[in-house]
């Protein structure tokens, strides 16, 4: 099943969470472990503050969705190619 991401600029809930996120990367890896996340997020309203209030997290992790990001051609482009490279990889091809 291909997984699907949403587009940079979504602002999600996060189980269990008290502030709202906006996604602003996709596929981030943890320096710390060299582990791969789905996104990257920063708090809304405030946006990036420092490297301590970034905040990795998957789909699994997402509540709701409040707000869906800006979806145009080059996003749609850029989703397709990431879900081939997941694809790519998950064969081994």
């Amino acid at each position: 099943m291909e997984q699907q991401f949403f587009p940079i600029g979504t602002v999600v809930m996060l189980e269990g969470g008290e502030k709202r996120l906006m996604i602003y990367g996709i596929l981030p890896i943890n320096s710390d472990d060299n582990k791969t996340y789905d996104y990257i997020g920063c708090f809304y309203p405030e946006g990036f503050i420092d490297n301590d209030h970034c905040y990795l997290f998957n789909n699994e992790d997402i509540e709701r969705v409040e707000y869906l990001g800006y979806v145009d051609v080059e996003q749609q482009e850029f989703r397709a190619k990431v879900a081939e490279m997941l694809t790519s990889q998950a064969t081994g091809a």
